[in-house]
């Protein structure tokens, strides 16, 4: 086929465009379509998109990063402030004087299928997707997740000591989807990442001989009663599983009590957990694993529940109101699922009230589970749109990060071997080499790439109720100084505003029907 001259043109602009972006360090999307709307950006081991380094803008100026469903992804534009505001009466008024939480920061999480999906890809393809969560040119992730051993995202049940009844952990030892999949991956990450990033491991499931299921999967606890041998025995194992990762030069930030203690009780017996009670929990830490990890050479921080918020602010009252084990405790995981059931200022600001020396940290979300035909939505705007409703309320609501679940999966949802599907950020075909970068992605790079560890959340006043919109939105300030706003409009029609910082002056904006922005300034 002979192009037109418009064609040829059209063309001509188009590679135009994308020498431009490559000049300054961007690239753009590849676009692909899975229906009306529904894009995913194309990466390969030749292309990917990427964004600049964040630079902040001469005094009197922002710039805005703005994705839609409409295609735009990261889009950045620059701006003036005005004087004054001309038109719109719906005005949000940034007052630095009023300081909340510090922000500890974004990330997600390197399970056994993640590493599985991302070393399927060529090594130039693998960089790219490293790259692009964890760099300057990606979404400068800080946080990462690990489980301790396998997880439900594994190819199979595993812990690092099935001897029966190892009570001195002779036979500990790290397994290949350690040494082989996760460590390799973790080592590439922290020589890319310019940001100090912030690890913390978490267990699904003890060795079964110290179950009282004698199973991976199951309503089980540990057998006997805080203090007794099964008890140190598993406050031991996290220390072993602490020394065995630094020998591999991979240190912990944190580690969770366990994943979901509650879950046995609210869903099917084949997910892998021990579990819990609050008293148990509490219990456990008073006598076994605060000890023990106090006692280790790690300087690795602990954190409690790592469950739905429908268990707050209760799971707080009985284990941090114990003194002992508030001591050794230095915040609360939360997950996602059930946040519909309870408001936020009922469970988190409720517990944040009581105990506020104790940061609230989100540790855990997807999108696509327990739902068998729609695991993996390619495209899905309205699962980026929920991730970020979900970040702007619980930071509105005192919590100092959010960690998505499994940074990359195949186009099932997996592996899963208990087939537990799910979506991610990332899905990987490695059947064609490529990967998607889909709108849950950009969603989260909204936040974790323009507030850094150390920022702080600032007051946010709003002029009027918008009643005929769904305008969400926070602002923080950053350790150098800079103000960030982020501005998510899930409804259908273009919404007016302003922005307004006494120190500088106003910003005429506009949030697009099913967009989000992040705005930056500097106020010296």
């Amino acid at each position: 086929m002979v192009a037109t001259g418009a064609d040829a043109l059209g063309w001509r602009l188009w590679l135009l465009m994308v020498a431009v972006h490559w000049a300054a360090g961007a690239r753009p999307c590849s676009p692909k379509y899975f229906g009306l709307n529904a894009m995913v950006c194309v990466c390969n081991a030749t292309y990917c998109d990427t964004l600049d380094p964040v630079v902040l803008p001469a005094p009197g100026t922002y710039v805005k990063y703005e994705s839609s469903k409409a295609g735009k992804r990261l889009e950045r534009s620059e701006g003036s402030f005005q004087r004054s505001l001309r038109a719109p009466d719906l005005v949000l008024t940034v007052d630095t004087a009023q300081r909340y939480q510090e922000v500890k920061g974004f990330g997600g999480s390197l399970t056994d299928a993640a590493a599985i999906n991302i070393l399927s890809l060529p090594e130039t393809a693998q960089d790219h997707l490293l790259r692009s969560y964890f760099s300057e040119e990606g979404l400068e992730y800080n946080l990462i997740r690990l489980p301790m051993a396998s997880c439900d995202f594994s190819l199979h049940a595993y812990t690092y000591d099935d001897v029966p009844f190892d009570y001195e952990l002779k036979h500990f030892s790290l397994r290949d989807e350690d040494t082989k999949l996760k460590i390799p991956l973790l080592h590439r990450v922290l020589a890319m990442s310019k940001r100090p990033l912030s690890l913390y491991a978490s267990p699904w499931t003890s060795p079964t001989w110290m179950k009282t299921s004698e199973s991976f999967v199951g309503k089980g606890t540990l057998k006997g009663q805080a203090g007794d041998k099964y008890h140190k025995t598993w406050a031991n194992y996290f220390v072993r599983f602490l020394d065995e990762y630094a020998k591999h030069n991979v240190t912990f930030w944190a580690v969770t009590v366990q994943n979901e203690p509650l879950a046995a009780l609210l869903s099917p017996s084949q997910f892998p957990t021990i579990v819990f009670t609050a008293e148990q929990q509490r219990d456990f830490v008073v006598q076994d694993l605060g000890p023990a990890l106090a006692r280790s050479s790690h300087r690795t921080q602990l954190i409690i529940l790592d469950d739905q918020s429908t268990h707050l602010p209760h799971w707080a009252k009985v284990v941090l109101g114990n003194a002992t084990a508030a001591g050794y405790i230095a915040g609360i995981g939360v997950h996602w699922y059930l946040d519909s059931i309870v408001p936020p200022r009922c469970s988190l600001e409720a517990t944040h009230e009581l105990f506020p020396h104790h940061f609230l940290l989100y540790t855990e979300a997807c999108s696509g589970f327990l739902t068998r035909r729609f695991s993996v939505s390619l495209g899905c705007w309205d699962r980026g749109q929920r991730y970020s409703h979900s970040i702007l309320t619980v930071l509105n609501h005192f919590v100092s990060g959010w960690t998505d679940w499994n940074l990359a999966l195949d186009m099932k949802g997996g592996p899963n071997w208990i087939k537990n599907y799910a979506d991610s950020p990332v899905i990987v075909d490695s059947s064609k080499d490529i990967f998607y970068k889909q709108p849950m992605f950009y969603h989260m790079g909204h936040f974790s790439k323009f507030i850094p560890e150390g920022s702080q959340r600032v007051g946010l006043q709003q002029s009027r109720r918008c009643l005929f919109c769904q305008l969400e939105h926070v602002a923080v300030l950053r350790p150098d100084g800079a103000l960030v706003l982020v501005v998510l409009n899930r409804s259908a029609w273009h919404v007016p505003f302003g922005i307004q910082d006494p120190a500088v002056g106003f910003i005429e904006a506009v949030a697009p029907a099913n967009s989000i922005q992040t705005y930056l300034w500097h106020q010296q």
